[in-house]
């Protein structure tokens, strides 16, 4: 672990034009999502822009497994959702211990989607009793939002539901299929997986409002997640809109990355945003406007702060 991190701690020589080659990683999330091809993006802006760097993007499990990873030097950086940020840096739900995150970038806010398909006779939340669903891959944040979900509804994850655990790919072929009759997913607008299921002919889909768990879910967690809307058309086929619920995506290291980092690959990103709007649309949120405390359940890190001081943004 001590070695891991006095290798990254080279990375302060970007600034002084050292030859020796820093490499980075950069957790992000299973390949039907977003984080995977935007993370890879990020990867790719890096090992560009950056001297003496290579960046890669290592396919996860999601947010909580990012976390993880960063806490025991295996990447360093990961995409995650502030709900799950905040329950590392608590030490609550599946994190024992506090996990020092440091934020570098906001990236964009992700709506839950609860997927369903016509013939299922699912109409709303409470209709996903008895049936069999997808709850999100081991060890993501869709898990975890799952888990909450259910417990707002007054459901029993284990009693009520037949639960299968299945990445945002995994899940929309298990729909497609008929393999299980809904699936939770908290990822942008639109997410390639969705679109995909909706997509395919003789299949009608369906997103469900849920705006009416939000409130039992912030009594017992606080404001992990904000008000929002998947609106209608968002999907092929999708005829209604879907109130709901978001939470907001940010790119975060360990507390021990060092500040020339930080700044380095903050000002990377924010001074290149094209090349990744250009990947996904998604970041085209990617905006200083979304930056500060009020956004992350993590503290900045302070090479991010400095960077985003310099453009004006207030801490």
């Amino acid at each position: 672990m001590k070695a891991f991190w006095l290798g990254l701690a080279a990375c302060a020589a970007l600034a002084g034009g050292a030859s020796a080659q820093t490499t980075l990683a950069i957790g992000t999330g299973g390949t039907g999502g977003i984080y995977y091809p935007l993370g890879g993006a990020i990867a790719n802006l890096l090992s560009t822009k950056l001297p003496n760097t290579q960046a890669t993007a290592e396919v996860t499990g999601g947010g909580v497994d990012n976390i993880r990873l960063i806490a025991s030097g295996q990447t360093h950086m990961g995409m995650i959702g502030t709900d799950v940020a905040g329950d590392a840096m608590a030490a609550r739900g599946r994190f024992k211990e506090k996990v020092p995150l440091r934020t570098l970038v906001n990236l964009y806010s992700s709506p839950i989607h609860v997927v369903t398909i016509e013939g299922t006779g699912i109409e709303a939340f409470a209709d996903l009793k008895g049936k069999r669903i997808s709850t999100g891959a081991p060890g993501s944040a869709t898990e975890t939002q799952s888990f909450r979900m259910l417990e707002a509804a007054g459901l029993d994850r284990d009693k009520d539901v037949k639960r299968e655990r299945l990445s945002v790919a995994e899940s929309a072929n298990a729909l497609k299929d008929r393999k299980i009759d809904a699936f939770v997913w908290g990822g942008g607008v639109p997410t390639a997986a969705v679109t995909d299921l909706a997509a395919t002919p003789g299949t009608k889909i369906k997103i469900l409002a849920i705006d009416g768990l939000l409130p039992a879910i912030v009594k017992q967690y606080g404001q992990v997640f904000g008000p929002s809307v998947i609106k209608a058309g968002s999907y092929p086929g999708q005829d209604k809109d879907a109130p709901g619920f978001a939470f907001w995506n940010g790119l975060v290291a360990s507390d021990k990355m060092s500040d020339e980092t930080a700044y380095a690959i903050t000002k990377a990103i924010f001074e290149n945003k094209p090349d990744l709007v250009a990947v996904h649309k998604e970041a085209e949120n990617i905006d200083l406007k979304t930056q500060g405390p009020a956004f992350s359940a993590s503290p900045y890190h302070p090479g991010a702060i400095r960077y985003l001081k310099e453009k004006g943004v207030a801490f």
